[in-house]
């Protein structure tokens, strides 16, 4: 597993980041926006190596800065690993439901990038007001079904 000394960099407002060596990303043989695991202070998360102003970085939100001890310009250890496990998104009973009431929104979604699943489940996930849920819920299967 490549290791590496990095500063913990903030990018404008509250983007924060770590620099990865152009050959730990070669080594990590992921291509150029490697799926990767990533130790902070013996903290581990999975995200993936994403290309900003043609430098590599590693995202590092403000909860894992927080579960790894870190502020912006801390200097840390990073050990990073090619994760190559399947990154399933799991879906809500209530909008899975919806979803299944629904073959074109449900055929859609299946066509979504993680991330774009994630957008969806996360909405639904993020309030625990029943009707906000709902409408939130409606709203998923308007645009998958492409009805805006």
């Amino acid at each position: 597993m490549p290791t590496f000394t990095a500063s913990l960099k903030q990018e404008g407002k509250t983007a924060t980041g770590i620099e990865v060596p152009e050959e730990i990303v070669t080594a990590l043989g992921g291509g150029r926006k490697p799926a990767v695991t990533v130790t902070l202070n013996a903290y581990v998360y999975r995200t993936s190596v994403g290309v900003m102003g043609g430098r590599c970085m590693i995202p590092v939100s403000a909860e894992h800065r927080r579960n790894a001890g870190l502020s912006a310009g801390d200097t840390v250890n990073v050990t990073v690993e090619l994760d190559t496990e399947p990154r399933d998104v799991t879906v809500p009973d209530d909008l899975q439901a919806a979803l299944d009431a629904h073959p074109a929104a449900l055929s859609a979604f299946g066509k979504l990038s993680r991330s774009g699943k994630r957008q969806h489940t996360l909405s639904v996930e993020g309030t625990a007001n029943p009707e906000t849920r709902a409408r939130r819920i409606e709203k998923a299967i308007r645009t998958l079904s492409g009805e805006q």
